[in-house]
């Protein structure tokens, strides 16, 4: 394995992994207090809007790191690294 398929493999394993987890944690918790804020304001139409904001951004910003994460995925197969 070259070096530069080995520099690939470690800065995806101790950079990258770590970020994308606290990213999609960070969009998947905005989703959920998008949830809660929908259903606790049920009977306020502000209150449902803002929550359907939430959760629309929430899954917005999980299909943006997925993609981030797969092509991540596309280039360390692409170079070989593993």
């Amino acid at each position: 394995m070259s070096p530069f398929q080995t520099f690939i493999g470690k800065v995806q394993a101790e950079i990258l992994t770590p970020i994308i987890t606290l990213l999609t944690l960070g969009a998947f918790l905005i989703f959920l207090w998008g949830i809660v804020e929908f259903i606790a304001g049920a009977t306020n139409e502000e209150k449902r809007a803002a929550g359907q904001q939430h959760m629309i951004w929430g899954i917005i910003g999980l299909v943006i790191i997925f993609g981030a994460n797969a092509i991540v995925s596309l280039l360390k197969a692409t170079v070989g690294a593993t």
